[in-house]
């Protein structure tokens, strides 16, 4: 694909000189039809991002990722412990997800969807391009010594990339302990929640760092996902791809003169301007081919379609392509392989509905206490101690909620009261006794059924173990 026999380019990276020392990435700002669609996607998702933590849902905030308190809202739905199979279905969906649009598309979240992408791109960047300049400005910014428009420039740069970066901090923390929990701790002051004001400017140095400074490296060696790409595409996944044999051709690239005849030359379409190279967040050249550095963000598209228009050349040099389209002009094929993960994703789906169905609002836990035995109480009934949890899952109080048993004639007593509320978001416990006629027992086991009743209505059973003698019959 490249003029050199050789591919030096797989031995290096972009952003690391031969020196092993940061080779600082100077992008050129992208313009053209592709990237006014980012722009769009971009925007839609950061309002969605900044906003979600303070939609609610029945009184439930929209995404909710608390660990501490093993909180979780997913679409203003809550999951509580008791559901982690489900979060943990969910997870899987996500990567199974994840991996068929890699097989299909290649690395299009990285470019169009990443957060990370988004905000070093859609935000810090165009920052840098509003205070600095474009790519030439930029680099003379960065030879020139420290005058007073340098620092100017560079002071105010880096005192908006901190206020976003706290801002960023804030929105991040309202994910995890909550958005109006987040309210509350501006209302009191920094000063009476100390420890979390700490935390919150460690987050803020964790994203000034990442977008200020470390920024393209986030994808070039730390992110996973990169490392996946190379694993999963074929040459049947369709990615943003040079196309080779219309670029090089007999001659090769060349650069462009206007009276000469070019397809008689034998020369390739491609003008060797280099735009597609300036373009590039990550600063890697796409007429190399297929690279771990590309994380499909079409800059590269927009820049070479600018280019071939201006010298009369058909576009889409650089275009959403397989290797087996530009070899063999193939078109897409739903190959038996996106099938395979295809009928795996929509099982998992239907796996993941199915219990969602089933899941009840209220969750009960019923368990002997531990160490203690059956009693004998008037007119030959066996009694056993039991503790209690009934956590509610819904956003409103459960009034008058009793237990009864299902399976067996007896009685269930609380122990404070004969019935009790279970609040919104919480959960009751305490501890219960059952009381059961010993002609009822057929062993010194058995497994009871409780009802858990809300004003005489039945809205979930329980299960739980009882002690009795050996036989009564």
């Amino acid at each position: 694909m490249s003029n050199s026999p050789e591919n030096n380019f797989r031995d290096s990276l972009g952003t690391v000189n031969q020196e092993g020392k940061r080779e600082w990435i100077f992008p050129k700002k992208p313009s053209g039809k592709l990237y006014k669609y980012r722009k769009l996607v971009s925007y839609v998702l950061l309002i969605f991002l900044f906003s979600a933590p303070f939609i609610k849902i029945n009184g439930n905030q929209f995404l909710l990722f608390n660990v501490l308190e093993r909180r979780f809202n997913f679409f203003g739905y809550p999951f509580w412990p008791q559901d982690f199979y489900l979060v943990v279905i969910m997870m899987i969906i996500g990567v199974v997800f994840v991996i068929l649009f890699t097989v299909a598309f290649g690395r299009i979240f990285c470019g169009w969807i990443c957060p990370q992408t988004i905000f070093m791109e859609m935000v810090f960047r165009r920052i840098e391009y509003w205070i600095e300049g474009d790519r030439g400005k930029q680099m003379r910014l960065a030879k020139q010594p420290w005058n007073a428009e340098k620092i100017r420039k560079k002071g105010l740069k880096w005192i908006i990339f901190f206020i976003i970066s706290f801002l960023i901090a804030n929105i991040f923390l309202a994910y995890f302990i909550g958005s109006d929990v987040l309210l509350e701790y501006i209302t009191e002051g920094p000063v009476e929640n100390l420890n979390t004001f700490i935390s919150l400017l460690i987050f803020t140095g964790v994203f000034y760092f990442i977008f200020a400074w470390f920024r393209e490296q986030v994808c070039v060696i730390v992110c996973p996902y990169g490392r996946l790409q190379g694993t999963l595409l074929d040459n049947k996944s369709i990615i943003v791809a040079y196309d080779h044999k219309r670029g090089e051709k007999e001659k090769g690239r060349a650069k462009f003169k206007k009276k000469e005849d070019r397809a008689a030359s034998g020369k390739g379409d491609c003008i060797d301007c280099m735009q597609c190279v300036h373009v590039c967040p990550t600063g890697i050249d796409i007429r190399n081919g297929t690279q771990l550095e590309c994380v499909n963000c079409t800059a590269c598209i927009d820049a070479c379609n600018a280019m071939m228009e201006a010298v009369n050349l058909p576009k889409d040099l650089i275009r959403y392509a397989s290797e087996e389209n530009i070899e063999k002009k193939a078109k897409f094929q739903f190959t038996a392989r996106l099938k395979g993960y295809t009928a795996v994703l929509v099982i998992l789906i239907g796996v993941l509905t199915g219990m969602l169905f089933l899941r009840n609002d209220l969750e009960a836990r019923v368990l002997r206490l531990p160490g203690q035995l059956y009693e004998h109480q008037e007119n030959n009934r066996i009694s056993n101690v039991f503790t209690f949890k009934l956590v509610n899952k819904t956003s409103e109080d459960i009034n008058d909620v009793q237990l009864k048993l299902i399976s067996h004639k007896g009685e269930v007593r609380l122990v404070k009261s004969e019935s009790l509320t279970v609040p919104k978001r919480g959960y009751a416990e305490g501890t219960l006794f059952i009381e059961i006629p010993a002609a009822s027992l057929e062993g010194e086991k058995e497994k009871l059924k409780i009802g858990v009743y809300s004003n005489n209505e039945l809205i979930e059973t329980t299960t739980t173990n009882f002690l009795g003698p050996r036989s009564y019959r």
